[in-house]
């Protein structure tokens, strides 16, 4: 059976500043990638959070069908929002127990929605640590972040 696994991150300069995501997506069958694909996406103004939901959102819209698949990811705001806060939250009309605004509703909410079309099973990896699936997304996530980062004056 095919097994779909989506690599995702997020990166910012500055926090906030220019920011990129990045999705690495494997079908994989009997251990062998069968078919590879890469997206990647950025915004000049943003925060490192933003873009690692950004990343899981855009993983689960590109699906044309409903699918079953993993999302790794290296953030644990995105892994424990999306597995556990978020129930709350929607009970609390999108407020935190303290009665707050829940920050980036708006993408939390595009979240749960391109979510529920799918069944989705949600992994954490620690970032930077060597894992080169995680590697290759915070790569895409750079890449994306590239053309919203000011160019630098080799004079100054």
């Amino acid at each position: 059976m095919v097994e779909l696994v989506a690599y995702t991150d997020g990166a910012c300069s500055g926090n906030p500043g220019p920011g990129g995501w990045g999705v690495l997506m494997r079908a994989v069958d009997d251990g062998r990638v069968v078919k590879e694909r890469e997206l990647s996406g950025g915004a000049p103004e943003t925060t490192n959070n933003q873009m690692e939901l950004m990343a899981a959102i855009s993983a689960l819209e590109v699906l044309d069908r409903p699918s079953t698949l993993t999302i790794v990811t290296d953030s644990q705001y995105v892994k424990n929002g999306v597995t556990g806060w978020i129930h709350g939250w929607k009970r609390n009309g999108w407020r935190t127990s303290a009665k707050k605004p829940v920050k980036n509703a708006e993408l939390w909410q595009r979240l749960d929605a391109a979510q529920a079309r799918h069944e989705v099973t949600w992994e954490w990896v620690k970032g930077h640590a060597g894992h080169p699936e995680n590697e290759r997304a915070d790569e895409l996530a750079r890449a994306g972040m590239a053309p919203f980062k000011p160019a630098r004056n080799p004079e100054t």
